[in-house]
Formats: structure tokens, sequence, C-alpha cells
């Protein structure tokens, strides 16, 4: 993992994004001996002592008992599982987290969920954070309150619930892999020229076709809009676009419109099962957020989109007549998405541990993980739905961690791209994406976005709409708009040199699928990294924190 990521400062804040539910050690003077509890009209003051048994127990008992019944059976699991939860932080390695960028973003989040919320507040959080790590066992939420500097801890329990579920252990884990391989990072100048920007727009003037096609076996409606131009050719692929979970078909407007420009046909397909339609319904109690049967249809849509647009290749007078490659595609998913693009490509969905975890894990799960666990209720413990039609795939931020199982993405058949973002706390990187990467045979390319957040890869049109919104990604702190721009012009880049490597031009466009492009291209904001194999020595690293 040598050359995945690099500006390890850049994010190193975000090892500390899980210490709102773990928390470390006392040396502090004055330190908390009350925690005051803000649940809706309902306060509480609960000892210290009384969250020491309730972790040494598994029970809330006491004063935390009338407060307890306020809680769902999830919450009162996951405060559980939290306070039992301890991670090894040395004082070093918080300090230098918490003086970043991205580790001040995530202790003003933390901050939120203080009853006091001015600066006084949020050094006193980061105070007690760097006191806490001192702790023999390292970060956990009941060091983590003795070390406080105040003898009373006022938190806003609903709010600490929506901070703490997106700062996960996944993505912890993430941070502290992140900093772990740090001093093998050496990243170099790149030693050649580079021919063109492949990120700038083609000649070819855009055109988009809107269709709406009846899926009867299925009593599916997918709307897909065709990008195209007059610059089309057979001899290019046909690339198909699958969105994430809770979103929509022009997640990936940008990107769509940058390939047709370079003569591409692109169909960016909706799933009516997992958009933000669904989402919207469900919010509503008008439908479940999403069936188990998704995850076997959203590759069948994939299939059936190109059987449809097949017949449009042949259908007399049309203007894409005779220029659909449907038997030579390429997919691109983001996310749910990037799982789906996986599928496609051959990965095998593997539920049997998925099964097992889903049903008694009392660990802090990533949105991603969530979303996979819905899978659980399928009947069998392993579906195959490959289609060869689909040749080479790209994954952005794809959920793999629960899904695949232990061997189900060796099965991947194709050259595959995945690309991972350090700040990612929806499908955090290590578990989600640089953990699979390993198990997908070569040829395959591992690209890592230094600073990057779930929602970075995504057009600025529909993530600003889609921010502060109830079916988004509860996420704090997402770089997204003007703020990504390096980001959509780097994936820009890399998929239309992607793409091309199915074409007559594809050695034109390799130099820009390389360590030394992603270097070139990188920006203050976003270090880009790109390898095709992690090392034997990284690898270990890797297991030791995933396994964890």
């Amino acid at each position: 993992m040598r050359k995945t990521w690099r500006s390890l400062k850049t994010v190193a804040g975000l090892f500390s994004a899980i210490v709102l539910t773990q928390f470390g050690a006392n040396t502090s003077a004055i330190a908390a001996d009350t925690v005051v509890v803000h649940l809706g009209l309902f306060t509480e003051s609960v000892s210290v002592a009384e969250l020491q048994k309730a972790a040494k127990t598994g029970e809330l008992s006491g004063s935390l008992q009338p407060y307890a019944q306020g809680l769902s059976e999830q919450q009162r699991r996951f405060l559980l599982g939290a306070l039992g939860m301890n991670i090894p932080m040395n004082v070093v390695t918080v300090d230098k987290l918490l003086n970043t960028q991205i580790g001040t973003s995530i202790l003003n989040d933390f901050a939120t969920a203080l009853i006091r919320k001015d600066e006084a507040g949020v050094q006193a959080l980061r105070s007690a954070l760097v006191l806490g790590s001192t702790a023999p066992q390292g970060l956990s939420i009941l060091s983590f309150i003795t070390a406080y500097p105040s003898k009373r801890l006022e938190i806003n329990l609903s709010q600490a619930f929506i901070v703490a579920g997106s700062l996960n252990t996944a993505f912890w884990r993430t941070q502290q892999f992140m900093l772990a391989i740090a001093p093998q990072i050496d990243p170099k100048t790149p030693q050649i020229a580079f021919p063109f920007d492949p990120s700038q727009p083609g000649n070819a003037e855009v055109k988009i076709l809107n269709l709406s096609l009846n899926d009867q076996k299925r009593n599916r409606q997918i709307p897909v809009d065709i990008y195209w131009s007059t610059a089309v050719t057979p001899d290019k692929p046909l690339i198909v676009l699958s969105h994430g979970f809770s979103s929509v078909r022009t997640d990936l407007h940008y990107l769509a419109e940058h390939l047709a420009s370079h003569g591409y046909v692109v169909a960016a397909l909706e799933h009516p099962g997992s958009n933000q339609t669904n989402t919207d319904s469900a919010l509503q109690g008008k439908t479940s957020v999403m069936k188990p049967q998704e995850f076997l249809d959203r590759p069948k849509d994939i299939s059936f989109v190109l059987d449809e647009l097949e017949k449009l290749n042949q259908t007399a007078n049309q203007p894409l007549q005779g220029k659909l490659a449907t038997n030579n595609a390429m997919v691109i998913g983001h996310s749910f998405g990037g799982g789906t693009a996986l599928e496609i490509a051959g990965a095998e969905l593997q539920l049997e541990r998925l099964k097992q975890r889903c049903q008694k894990n009392l660990t802090i799960f990533s949105e991603g993980e969530v979303m996979q666990c819905i899978a659980q209720k399928l009947p069998e413990n392993s579906y195959q739905l490959r289609d060869t039609r689909i040749k080479q795939a790209i994954a952005l931020n794809p959920t793999t961690s629960l899904m695949f199982g232990e061997t189900g993405l060796t099965k991947v058949q194709i050259p595959t791209l995945v690309l991972a973002s350090s700040a990612d706390k929806t499908t955090p990187a290590l578990t989600e994406q640089i953990a699979g990467f390993a198990k997908i045979p070569s040829p395959k390319w591992l690209v890592g976005i230094v600073g990057g957040t779930h929602l970075s890869v995504k057009d600025p049109n529909t993530t600003l709409d889609q921010i502060g919104k109830p079916n988004t990604p509860i996420s704090g702190g997402e770089v997204v708009g003007e703020q990504a721009a390096d980001v959509r012009k780097y994936v820009k880049a890399i998929a239309l040199a992607f793409a091309f490597q199915m074409t007559p031009e594809a050695k034109k466009y390799a130099v820009f699928l390389t360590s030394d492009y992603a270097q070139f291209a990188s920006t203050s904001a976003f270090p880009f990294r790109l390898i095709t194999q992690i090392t034997p020595d990284a690898m270990t690293v890797v297991k030791e924190f995933v396994d964890k």
C-alpha cells in the first residue's frame, strides 16, 4: 500500500472520528463525575459509576433505567456496545490528528452533541480526547468522561446518536490504517510528460435522449437517460451508470456529459427499488426503505437495459441505430451502485457471513454496512449475476465488506478500477474498498482520494440538493460542490482513460492510469494516488486493522 495515500496530515484528524462514542483516560485535576443526558424533554443526571456498571454488566439499570425506556432497542444496543469499546490510541497520535483541518471539522461535529457549543466547549472536548488517550486500554466513553475538564458533561443524546452513527468503527479503522502506513509513503515527482489533458471536454455536442423502459416480467419501470453525440462510433463501448442507494440517475451527470463529448454513448439508469423516490415513500410510511430483492434486481436492471438498447440499436430511423455496442459495455457505479457494478462484473454475493454478523453484531456499523445487512433476508446464501456483455467496471466508493463474503470478489473476471476516499464515513475506505481490492484479480487499479468524502465524486447539482435531507448519508463534513471540483476533474480523466482501454487508442490513454499521472493531477486539497497491487507488507497491515 506504499503508494496508495499521501498527505496524511490532511486527513489524520479523521482518526478521532469515533471518539464521541469511545473516549479516553483521566489525567485531569478537574474531571467529570456526572453526565447530564438530554433526550427531548427528558433530562437525567447519570454518575460515572453507573455508566461503568452498565459497561461491565451490559444492562442499563439504576438511574439509567427510566432514561433507557426512551430509547429504541437499536439505540440501547448501540449505547451498550459503545460503552464497552476501547481503542488503543497514544497521546501523540491523538494530538496530531486533532491539529488538522478535517480534525477540526470533526471536533466541531462532536461539539454539536454537547449542550455547551462555544469555543470553550470545543477546547474542553479536545483536552479530554488528548488526556483520555493516555489510558492503558486506549480511548473509551468512560475514560473520556473522567478526563473531561468540568464536573458536569451535558450531552444532547439525539444529536450524539446522529454524530456517532456517522463516525463508525470502520471509518475509525481506516484512519488508524492510514496513519500506520504513513511512514511507508514516499511520493515521487513524475518523470514523464503528459501529451494532453483528458479531463477537458471533447469537441462533440452532447444530446440526451430520455427513455422509460418497462420490464413486465419484474414489474419495474426503469427511467434511462441516454447521453450521446454525432461523434458516436460503434467501436467505442457503451457505458452504463448505476447510482447509489436513495439516489438518482443524474448523480454522475457531469461524468456522463464528459464521456459523451468524447464520442461515447452513456446510459444512466434509475433503480426504482432503491432510488430517492423509493426512500421518500419509505419516510412517509408507504414502502419499506429497500427490499432484499434489490440486491438481485439492480444488476438485472442493467442487463434489461442492455437488452432494450440492443432492440433500439436495430430499430430503423433511430439516431443511434447501429451505434450501440451493447455486447461491449462498461459499467460505472457509485456507492451501492459500485457494489452493483462489481456484481455484474462477476463478483458473487456471499451472504452466510453477512447473516451471522448482522444478526448479532453490537459494534457501530457504517451506513454502508447497515444497508448491506438488508440482504440477510434473501433466502439463498450465494448469487451469481454476471453479465458477460460487461467488459470493464469502475466502482466509485463501492459497498463490498459484507455482501461479497470472503471470496466473492475473487470471481470478478474483467478489468476493474476501484476508487476510495479517505474521509468517507458512509463506505469507509479500508473495509469497503482497500480490503476488497486485494481480492479482485488483475488487471485492476485502486485510486485513492486523500481528503475526499462519500459524496465528493457526485454531480454538484445532486449533492447540493441532497445535503441536509433525511435520506442523505448522515455523515457530516461532506466535501461537495466547488470544494470537490478537483476530485471530479480527476474522475473525468481516469474514467475517460479507462474507457479508451476498450478501443484501438488504448495505448495513448494508458499513461493516465498510472501513479505518475495521479501525482501530477494532485492538488493541495486532494492528493491522488493510484496503485495496481497491494504489497505483502501493506496487506499485513490491512488484515491487522480489518480483523480488529
